[in-house]
């Protein structure tokens, strides 16, 4: 599979059509990721694809193709294939947020960054698998299916589309751990190779820790630098629609793409965002790195703590100078996640009522459709937050819990600002432990929140964060680094991570 950045430029050229490209697409998803069969949620693939829009991507490719013969310019991603994450808004295409209680809805309005997209001549090629309403760490709180990593050691991931095929067909059983969430058909559908690109959303890690799980790169940009305009909210005050890509070229150019304000969204910052491509390969020279001992602590896998202080030690090499740093209040990240996400989605997801969109359940009276609409229509996970969220808020709790979670807040953001007074970057794990088996946390709720321990933060504070790959546990699952920003400085961080990758290999 050739990169987005070498895919526009073939299809710029005349090399290849955009309905050649969006073809081999079309046809790796068909061979690569499969459905379940009836009475089990497991794939006859890798199951990142809820749905494939095959009929408006090859017209959309026939479109850019004429545009090419007709001598007009094409965008930055010329028929480059695109998946979105199902809680992004594509005009005329059905979003559910893998939730029961919005199956068969269809959104009305393109979200900014599908605008972007288009405008720049990408195809959006289909929508990927989702915990539901973005809650969860596994993409195993999904109401449709469950997703596969494609990650596995054995599996060629750089192969063609018949040896990944034919890989499958033999060791399918193999791939039997979570690609990591919520966003994980999106991680799944670029680490196997179905797409070069893919959109999801971050609110705790959502992008990043499916990232690292997965072997690729995923971006969460700073809070306003991408407009939330079109996604379904989970927590308003942290969510953040966010990239995934094979390298840091390719996350650079997309991010190119959809970043920049926009007057449709109150949160969305009027700071100008670069090219991210601009400067890519200035290397790390001068820069410092700040490392956090609150990062490297109990509860992180061994063999993933080392690999990151490998990535650390090539940064140092390449010119970068590793300072000490604290981040007293990190400790307490998940704790506050998970009051202010959950009340936020309280009151998010009170508009899911049975009257005006989605799922409606016959009731005698309106409280009773109410009750059963959102019974039958929330799954296990979103109930327990919804309830969290509206004890969190309830009258003689609110100062205890969500007024509290707030203070706490504020000193977490206040920790990453004196940090960044010392260090340009910070380097940490992205996930204590590289990909777990499905169903191992399942179980037991904190377990499952501890796997975003590492990426809370950053959405708290509202941070620029990515994870970039850095090498394979004994086991053979991948590991990932997570760098951290200040406020819109993300073309600091790319330029490190593309340092990381080059020192790779």
């Amino acid at each position: 599979m050739n990169s987005a950045f070498e895919t526009a430029g073939l299809v710029k050229a005349g090399k290849t059509s955009a309905a050649e490209t969006v073809r081999a697409a079309l046809d790796a998803i068909a061979k690569l990721d499969g459905k379940p069969s009836p009475g089990s949620r497991l794939p006859g693939g890798i199951g990142a694809f809820l749905e494939v829009f095959e009929e408006n991507a090859l017209a959309r490719a026939r479109e850019i193709d004429k545009k090419r013969a007709s001598g007009a310019p094409l965008g930055r991603l010329a028929g480059v294939p695109v998946a979105l994450k199902d809680n992004i808004l594509y005009a005329g295409q059905e979003c559910s947020c893998g939730s029961r209680i919005l199956a068969g809805h269809k959104a009305v309005y393109n979200a900014t960054v599908v605008e972007k997209l288009l405008a720049q001549d990408a195809v959006i090629i289909g929508r990927t698998n989702m915990d539901e309403f973005a809650m969860g760490s596994s993409c195993e709180n999904s109401s449709r299916q469950l997703t596969r990593n494609p990650s596995h050691p054995e599996f060629p991931a750089r192969g063609t589309t018949g040896e990944k095929s034919a890989w499958l067909q033999k060791n399918l059983e193999k791939l039997d751990r979570v690609p990591g969430g919520s966003s994980g058909g999106s991680a799944a559908a670029v680490a196997a190779g179905m797409v070069p690109l893919a959109l999801g959303s971050e609110t705790g890690g959502s992008v990043r820790q499916p990232a690292s799980l997965c072997g690729i790169t995923g971006v969460k940009p700073t809070y306003g630098r991408v407009s939330r305009y079109g996604l379904v909210a989970f927590a308003s005050s942290l969510d953040q629609i966010s990239p995934f890509a094979r390298d840091t070229r390719d996350a650079a150019l997309i991010l190119s793409v959809i970043a920049g304000h926009a007057p449709s969204d109150s949160t969305s910052a009027r700071e100008e965002a670069p090219d991210y491509l601009a400067g890519l390969d200035g290397g790390v020279k001068g820069m410092k790195i700040g490392i956090a001992p609150e990062f490297f602590g109990a509860g992180l896998d061994g063999q993933t703590g080392a690999l990151v202080k490998v990535a650390a030690e090539k940064l140092k090499t390449a010119g970068a100078e590793l300072v000490e740093i604290s981040l007293p209040h990190t400790k307490y990240a998940v704790a506050v996640y998970y009051i202010l996400a959950s009340s936020e989605a309280s009151s998010n997801l009170a508009r899911f009522d049975g009257m005006r969109y989605g799922l409606s359940a016959e009731g005698a009276s309106l409280g009773e459709v109410f009750c059963k609409t959102r019974g039958e229509g929330f799954g296990p996970e979103v109930k327990r937050r919804i309830m969290l969220g509206t004890y969190a808020l309830s009258a003689g709790y609110y100062d205890a819990y969500y007024g509290k979670a707030q203070k706490v807040r504020t000193l977490i953001a206040r920790d990453y600002a004196e940090a960044f007074k010392k260090a340009d970057l910070i380097l940490t794990p992205t996930s204590p432990t590289p990909a777990f088996r499905f169903g191992e946390k399942t179980a037991d709720p904190l377990q499952m929140y501890l796997s975003d321990i590492y990426t809370i933060p950053c959405n708290l504070a509202g941070l620029g964060g990515m994870s970039v790959p850095c090498g394979r546990v004994s086991s053979g699952w991948p590991a990932g680094a997570q760098l951290l920003c200040r406020h819109f400085d993300e073309a600091r961080m790319f330029r490190a991570a593309r340092t990381l990758e080059e020192n790779a290999g």
